[in-house]
């Protein structure tokens, strides 16, 4: 036996113990799910019995790619750090680049002063990218948009042909989170919803108004909630101080809720018996708060998910589908 050490194995070599091409071997590597299951246990076998690790910063040389993917999040640290919202999405975009060569930075501002985020990742240092939580005022997210490919999560806030987005159905989910409140026979229900400067505030608010409109009941008193808890509790507020308080509220996301259920509480009023309130999101705060919320389930993990895969497809060269369109999910617990 020679003391010198074996030489790293090379893809051909791995090619040749699975008894595939070289290509399926590549696919393999790179996360592809374009390879039949018997091919893709092959190869994994044959990489084990190697020890094959492939060398990705030669291939990243010779294909011109950094194996680096950005997600962008126009939010401020706080909002970010503190809604259950982005941590699942953030989870499901990483597990699905743990099958793949791609590595995630993260990116967190509501301004891009200096252009300096955004000229960094158009000089070539990621070959794509994730935006998420985007507002109509975030110019910097179409210069990003111009010069590699990105997919949105959510619809995008001026949408163009050609555009690629994972959303789930806020429409729906928000008209669905209304008729279950009209059919517990609630007849002044309030809003409290997100800003208007985002698709998913803008698109829930519109299924509360087409289910109202539906059932020829009158629109109650609608509150922007800033998508916080801080915000959620001073629209509520807002609301009761206008007199003749709601006897059901749709708040459009769960940490609103939270806010909303202390300012009930602090009013004396009892959830659900004075005030049925029902959230969106289905996050962890749904299940910590009292009482636990009826919500919409929001599949942030899947969504993730599928904002990374939709982007590995196109860095592939391959085509996905422009939207994906997820369903919300009615939760019943105890505040409706």
């Amino acid at each position: 036996m020679s003391g010198r050490s074996r030489e790293p194995a090379t893809i051909e070599e791995v090619a040749a113990v699975a008894g595939v091409s070289r290509s399926t071997v590549s696919r393999v590597v790179n996360g592809s799910t374009a390879v039949s299951p018997s091919a893709l246990d092959a190869v994994q076998r044959a990489i084990a019995e190697l020890s094959y690790v492939p060398n990705r910063a030669a291939r990243s040389l010779a294909s011109r790619q950094t194996l680096a993917i950005a997600l962008v999040v126009p939010e401020d640290t706080t909002r970010f750090f503190g809604d259950p919202f982005f941590a699942a999405i953030v989870s499901g975009i990483n597990a699905r680049l743990q099958r793949s060569d791609y590595v995630l930075n993260l990116f967190i501002a509501n301004d891009d002063p200096g252009d300096k985020m955004a000229s960094y990742i158009r000089g070539g240092n990621v070959d794509g990218a994730i935006i998420v939580s985007h507002h109509t005022s975030d110019t910097f997210v179409d210069r990003i948009a111009a010069s590699v490919p990105v997919v949105y999560g959510g619809r995008p806030v001026r949408h163009r042909e050609g555009d690629y987005y994972v959303d789930v159905d806020n429409v729906a989910g928000g008209r669905a989170a209304t008729e279950y409140l009209l059919s517990r026979g609630h007849r002044r229900i309030a809003m409290i919803a997100g800003p208007l400067t985002m698709p998913p505030g803008v698109d829930r608010l519109e299924g509360y108004r087409q289910a109202l409109s539906a059932a020829e009941v009158a629109e109650g008193p609608v509150e922007d909630g800033e998508f916080t808890t801080d915000g959620g509790a001073a629209a509520m507020r807002r609301i009761l101080d206008a007199g003749d308080p709601p006897d059901a509220v749709f708040v459009a996301s769960d940490l609103m809720a939270r806010g909303a259920l202390a300012t009930l509480a602090a009013a004396g009023l009892r959830v659900p018996e004075d005030v049925a309130v029902l959230g969106f999101d289905d996050s962890p705060v749904a299940t910590s708060v009292s009482p636990q919320l009826t919500t919409m389930r929001q599949p942030s993990f899947d969504e993730g998910e599928a904002m990374a895969s939709t982007l590995l497809e196109l860095l592939a060269g391959r085509q996905p589908r422009h939207a994906t369109i997820m369903a919300a999910e009615l939760v019943v617990r105890e505040s409706a």
